[in-house]
């Protein structure tokens, strides 16, 4: 077959969580078919995470602090592409982030306070009113918010993919990748929800699996870390601005609910399930941030797993095995870097595609002007690549 004719192949999404979703639409905007293959799309990381758009409330620093930069300002044009294509809202919600510390000597040394507006114990109490008595300086982050991932953007993304034409072969479990003779992807072997094992071609891939990745390339260095989480029932307008605590954060939705979340253990693997400590931990958060809330009603608690390397930064662009791609790695900061995430991956796999006309409601859309230049392209792709933890060469003699 041609390289042409290879390119009006299908390209498989390997996993039908938040990054599969996004790339997926992407692609499909681009008249490139897709295909996504989810095994349970309900225990994506998409799903459970709490929806901060926060690279400067994160402390985000280098290469990582410019992805997420570069990502926040494509938010709105991204979700209104996925409103208008699915026609459903994500619950993009830009309240801003207070971070709090004990000390202004504190407050002045976290890495991104340059973005920041400094505040004093009386404008910390005025942006969060309830706050703890123990934080005494805080830093506004105006630029950063929120966006309802796990009952909005999530549904809104699978509405958008179905409306593009987007095939999903949900409760397919990816059992192994197969190449051909020269070492480029030929295929993979799944299991379908009926249990049968089939064989799906195909030229180019995106490895979207999460913290399940390295199952199916084990050289990559990607680990689950475990997170639990609970929402609560509050008063609606208690609290308008996101608290990034340390170890703890609240993200108010509008209708009064507060997600809390959220633990982080990377010992516990895969192992499912609430913990009694990691619940303590999550009330104490609470208790430390506005104790108001620890009167609150508690509505869900749920768990998830965190794809994370060992610099806590995605693996983006070009496998090992050449026809698939990596979208992986995304630790905490999934929902924020999807958008910048679906770009870079979309001009890779399909740089002959073209974005559609346009939407189809009037809104927002990114133009080609917004687009990211090719020289920034590539510098983000080279500073996400996979090799960078393999070792260097030695040289010779």
């Amino acid at each position: 077959m041609d390289q042409a004719a290879a390119d009006r192949d299908p390209v498989l999404i390997l996993g039908g969580g938040l990054m599969g979703l996004a790339i997926a639409h992407q692609l499909a905007r681009c008249g490139t078919a897709v295909v996504v293959l989810s095994r349970r799309r309900s225990e994506a990381a998409g799903f459970v995470a709490a929806g901060m758009l926060a690279p400067h409330a994160e402390g985000l620093q280098g290469s990582l602090l410019e992805l997420g930069q570069q990502s926040l300002q494509r938010i709105p044009a991204w979700v209104a592409q996925i409103e208008a294509d699915g026609g459903s809202s994500c619950g993009l919600r830009p309240c801003g982030i207070v971070v709090p510390f004990a000390t202004i000597a504190e407050r002045d040394r976290y890495p991104t306070a340059a973005w920041g507006q400094p505040l004093d114990r009386t404008a910390l109490e005025r942006e969060a009113p309830g706050i703890g008595p123990g934080w005494q300086a805080g830093l506004l982050f105006e630029q950063d918010g929120q966006i309802d991932n796990r009952r909005r953007l999530m549904r809104a993304l699978e509405r958008a993919c179905v409306a593009l034409g987007v095939a999903f072969q949900e409760g397919s479990e990816v059992l192994e990748l197969r190449q051909n003779g020269r070492g480029a992807l030929a295929g993979v072997r799944l299991r379908t929800a009926e249990g049968d094992e089939n064989q799906l071609p195909a030229r180019r891939a995106v490895l979207t699996g999460g913290a399940w990745s390295a199952r199916l390339l084990p050289q990559l260095p990607v680990f689950p870390v475990k997170g639990q989480m609970l929402s609560l029932q509050g008063p609606r307008q208690a609290l308008q601005r996101v608290i990034f605590g340390p170890g703890t954060y609240l993200v108010p939705r509008e209708d009064g609910l507060l997600v809390v979340g959220a633990t982080s253990e990377p010992e516990a693997g895969f192992a499912e399930g609430l913990t009694p400590f990691g619940q303590r931990q999550l009330q104490a958060g609470i208790a430390a941030l506005l104790p108001q809330a620890s009167q609150w009603p508690p509505m869900e608690r749920w768990w998830g797993f965190r794809p994370c390397t060992p610099d806590q930064a995605p693996l983006l662009g070009p496998s090992p095995i050449e026809g698939l791609w990596l979208a992986t790695g995304h630790h905490r900061n999934g929902v924020l870097l999807a958008a910048i995430t679906a770009e870079l991956l979309a001009c890779s796999v399909a740089p002959e595609g073209r974005p559609s006309r346009g939407d189809r409601a009037g809104g927002e859309v990114q133009s080609d002007e917004q687009a990211l230049p090719a020289g920034l392209r590539a510098s983000l792709l080279q500073a996400f690549h996979w090799e960078r933890f393999t070792a260097p060469a030695q040289p010779p003699g």
